[in-house]
């Protein structure tokens, strides 16, 4: 047996991680070892909870008004003793939270390999998203196995000269997780998104909570939502408020009195998921909603500059619009106004995955270990890198 610890913290990474960690649960030759840091808690716990993971180790790092280096201190003192006593074969990271880099720098301390799971997407700017894009990069220097989920993201890490024998594309594993629970028809849990199983209305989900977005590009998309309010008094717009209190701060001012908003409390991922479905449309700065939006054939006006994930830019699902109120009064009014332009973004393309992600992440693992063939290539509808020796190529 092998063992490989998984470790994340926040609430995407728990989405992100639980098929896998089930995958790995089911799998004869992998033993898994949970660690949470507790970077997020309410929200990390809701995830595990739905996916019934109990972790073998919580450092429950969450402090009020934590900082960055709070997170990467916390994490690198609380993996010290947990690397020297379960010495792991491996250790699994997550995308590019602080969690993620701290987990894999502090495995490289240790002298254990780092597989990083959603490997390769930037942006070309280290400040957006912030530190997420630098928190990538980072862990890709310290990573022995690249899991890239696309052919694009295989293809930056081949640009930084990263060896093509060390990344596999598996596709994005939180379709897998997000095609688990759609497949339940979750009803509402919360009582305050309950009310909206009846409601006949076209729904506005608006989600926002990046970094590089506190202060006035938020503010200004408080005001673009409360002008497409009373633009549009039929429409309802729901919006789960990050707990953040600078989030809370610039948005609930803007929003809380509105006729045709619901406020509600940060979602559950099986109401989020529910939530999505029911939507018409999505407004949002989420990577993760970026992906999960195409999937269930749901137009995404990401609130960004620039994105990592440019595969649904390029099928059309998605659309950045930044964080202008005018340019997002306009796009949003031209997607609900026009039945051609809505159509043309809500076709249900899935550039991120097939929903079979978990099981080559484990067979990564096994090839990685010298147990096992590597797997087939996740291939989406579009161009596919081929990696054949020390050299890549794209094919169609």
């Amino acid at each position: 047996m092998k063992r490989v610890m998984a470790i994340y913290g926040t609430r995407p990474e728990a989405i992100k991680f639980a098929p896998v960690i089930q995958a790995m649960r089911e799998d004869a030759i992998i033993d898994p070892v949970v660690v949470v840091t507790g970077q997020h808690r309410s929200m990390l716990d809701q995830v595990n909870e739905l996916f019934h993971i109990r972790p073998d180790y919580d450092l429950d790092i969450i402090s009020a008004q934590q900082s960055l280096e709070d997170v990467t201190s916390r994490t690198l003192a609380g993996l010290r003793e947990i690397l020297g006593v379960e010495q792991p074969d491996a250790i699994v990271v997550q995308g590019d939270t602080t969690t993620a880099f701290a987990s894999a720098l502090s495995a490289f301390y240790h002298r254990i390999p780092v597989v990083h799971l959603e490997a390769g997407l930037r942006t070309g700017d280290v400040y957006s998203p912030y530190p997420e894009e630098m928190n990538r990069r980072l862990v890709s220097r310290l990573a022995a196995l690249h899991l890239a989920p696309t052919s694009a993201s295989a293809l930056n890490l081949l640009r930084e000269g990263v060896q093509p024998t060390s990344i596999v594309i598996t596709g994005n594993t939180v379709i897998d997780a997000l095609l688990s629970v759609a497949a339940q028809h979750p009803p509402y849990e919360d009582p305050t998104l309950a009310r909206l199983e009846d409601d006949p209305r076209r729904i506005l989900l608006v989600t926002m909570h990046r970094r590089e977005s506190w202060g006035a590009p938020m503010a200004r998309v408080g005001r673009a939502i409360a002008a497409l309010s009373r633009r549009y008094p039929g429409l309802l717009i729901v919006v789960p408020v990050h707990r953040n209190p600078v989030v809370r701060e610039a948005l609930l001012p803007l929003l809380s009195r509105l006729p045709n908003v619901l406020i509600s409390e940060p979602a559950s991922y099986r109401d989020f998921v529910r939530l999505m479905m029911q939507s018409t449309l999505i407004l949002t700065d989420s990577g993760g909603v970026q992906e999960e939006g195409p999937s269930l054939g749901k137009p995404v006006l990401v609130l960004r500059e620039n994105t990592e994930r440019p595969e649904a830019l390029s099928a059309g699902t998605v659309r950045l619009v930044g964080t202008d109120q005018a340019r997002i009064e306009w796009e949003v009014a031209r997607l609900l106004g026009d039945p051609v332009a809505y159509a043309e973004m809500a076709q249900a393309i899935n550039p991120y995955g097939d929903g079979a992600a978990a099981g080559r992440t484990v067979q990564s693992l096994h090839h990685m270990f010298g147990l096992g063939p590597a797997p087939e290539p996740f291939s989406s509808a579009g161009s596919t890198i081929v990696l054949d020796g020390d050299s890549s190529k794209i094919s169609a």
